[in-house]
């Protein structure tokens, strides 16, 4: 392995660099994004089980909250009947919606980072394979005077550094495309099911409040 990198010449270094960012993010994102840490299956009926009869108190909203992504968003609609028993249904979707985004944002981080990977690697490649273009015709100058004549090993060490550097930014790219779109649509199947819990939810806090 190292010897290719050697082959490959200087521009496989960002390339190199690409990779271990890129692997860095996808394992982050596979831990940040279990469905535990965002959206426990059974949190909603316990949480309107626990409030049917009456807002529960402060230490349990606060659990609650830590608990995860879809506790926050939950959290945020008790507190704010706790803060204002006689706001509006519109005021109570507004605070819960805001807890959401806030949630929204932390799902999405990195994930921008990681499509630029993708579309990045690509053109990092091409330009090791320029690069190695360029060492190739530059071999093929006359060097004594002699029309025709070139350098046989910078000749091959050009064609390495073209082909290498087109590969490898191929093996960067392809994978960080297809994590990207996996995390894309977690992501986005996570949103659709958080606001049609806080939905919900919401509907039943407001028969707490009436």
């Amino acid at each position: 392995m190292f010897s290719i990198i050697v082959a490959a010449g200087w521009p496989i270094w960002p390339l190199l660099a690409c990779s271990v960012v890129g692997l860095a993010l996808v394992i982050e994102r596979f831990t940040s994004l279990k469905t535990s840490k965002i959206l426990p299956p059974k949190l909603l009926d316990e949480a309107i089980t626990v409030s049917r009869n009456a807002i529960p108190g402060p230490d349990v909203v606060t659990k609650l909250e830590k608990n995860s992504g879809l506790g926050e968003v939950l959290a945020a609609g008790f507190r704010h009947l706790n803060s204002n028993p006689q706001s509006t249904e519109d005021d109570l979707r507004a605070s819960m919606e805001a807890a959401g985004r806030i949630v929204a944002h932390r799902l999405e981080r990195y994930l921008p980072a990681l499509a630029t990977i993708a579309s990045a690697a690509p053109l990092l490649g091409l330009l090791g394979t320029v690069i190695g273009m360029i060492e190739i015709f530059g071999s093929q100058s006359p060097t004594s005077g002699a029309v025709g004549s070139g350098n046989p090993a910078q000749l091959a060490h050009g064609i390495s550094i073209a082909l290498y550097n087109t590969a490898f930014g191929l093996i960067v790219a392809i994978p960080a495309l297809i994590f990207w779109r996996y995390f894309r649509t977690r992501v986005d199947e996570y949103l659709l099911n958080l606001e049609l819990a806080g939905e919900r939810f919401a509907r039943h806090l407001n028969t707490l409040r009436s």
